[in-house]
């Protein structure tokens, strides 16, 4: 018997996809919903940077933004920053983020990066899912500095 995430479709989004991630990136944020199609547009356009999504049909269910940045120690090997991590409402816990988060992890591990980081925030309970995945926090901490 097949799950429902069996008809799903992971793959890199572009710009074509635009108007599925800002519906799902407004479902995201806590704040305003003003995600628009020209900002996802200027975050696919940003060198080294990926959008990995699933989709079922034409519709994004599923999303993580993968960000490769240059480094100097670790012999000049690139990091990765992971950022808005989502999953539809009623798609969530069927599997989609865990596919999504496998696909940028593959995609950062191609490029041969020496870290993956994220930030989850205390409130969503994400983090047991993030340690499945193989992340931690034993030796780190996050620290965030915002401006409204």
């Amino acid at each position: 018997m097949k799950s429902p995430s069996d008809a799903l479709t992971v793959r890199l989004l572009t710009g074509q996809d635009a108007d599925g991630l800002t519906a799902l990136y407004n479902e995201l944020t806590i704040g305003p919903k003003t995600a628009s199609a020209h900002d996802v547009l200027a975050v696919l356009a940003h060198p080294g940077t990926t959008i990995h999504g699933a989709l079922t049909g034409d519709r994004v269910i599923g999303m993580v933004t993968l960000h490769i940045l240059p480094n100097v120690t670790w012999d000049g090997r690139p990091y990765a920053l992971v950022e808005n991590v989502a999953t539809a409402g009623d798609w969530r816990l069927r599997g989609v983020g865990r596919r999504v988060m496998q696909s940028a992890i593959d995609h950062a591990r191609a490029q041969k990066v020496y870290k993956i980081m994220l930030l989850t925030g205390q409130k969503r309970g994400a983090r047991g899912f993030y340690e499945a995945l193989g992340f931690n926090c034993e030796d780190k901490h996050g620290m965030v500095m915002r401006w409204d």
